[in-house]
């Protein structure tokens, strides 16, 4: 059984996917932490309710990207755990978490890599700009974190239509559908 770390910045509903997973057997892995990108979010109520322990590690905190990530590391250590799953994690990785979890950190991304990734493409930005180049289809992609902003090898992707009527946020729920199945489905395959 896999001891993963997730990573989350909002509601944590890719989080929640991978926890209800692992409930129903389906998933053979254990979330030994989750680490929080700011207080006050809903994926650490998520955490609580399940007894996951949870840790925030806010940016604004520190001068230093490289220290509050050699921090996190110790936490991820200490909780022996395996792999990073970024499920909406918002932040940038720095290299040394990057080189102590090398090919180990996975992250699920809103888009159909690699269009609509990388800087700046994030939440409700990406389904925009799909939307506003009329593209017919849209996705999700599941890949491994390198140093580049989703530039990882891809692991998985899925797909759904983007609707003539389709809005950014009719889009998003969509997608985020999608999502909840494709993240634990991918991380069946690689930890069974």
């Amino acid at each position: 059984m896999k001891k993963i770390a997730v990573f989350v910045s909002g509601s944590g509903s890719d989080m929640q996917s991978v926890i209800d997973s692992i409930k129903t057997g389906e998933l053979r892995a254990e979330i030994v932490l989750v680490v929080a990108s700011r207080e006050g979010i809903f994926a650490i109520e998520r955490a609580q309710k399940e007894g996951i322990e949870c840790v925030v590690f806010d940016k604004k905190n520190y001068s230093d990207l490289n220290a509050m990530y050699d921090t996190i590391i110790e936490a991820l250590r200490k909780a022996e755990a395996e792999y990073i799953v970024l499920a909406g994690y918002l932040n940038i990785l720095s290299k040394n978490i990057i080189d102590a979890y090398r090919q180990k950190i996975i992250n699920i991304h809103p888009s159909l890599i690699p269009k609509y990734c990388g800087m700046g493409y994030y939440g409700m930005r990406v389904h925009r700009a799909v939307i506003e180049n009329k593209e017919s289809v849209s996705g999700a992609t599941v890949h491994y974190v390198d140093e580049g902003a989703d530039t990882g090898e891809i692991i998985a992707q899925g797909y759904v239509e983007v609707l003539e009527d389709d809005t950014p946020e009719t889009l998003q729920k969509r997608v985020l559908e999608l999502e909840h199945r494709l993240l634990p489905e991918t991380l069946k395959k690689i930890f069974n």
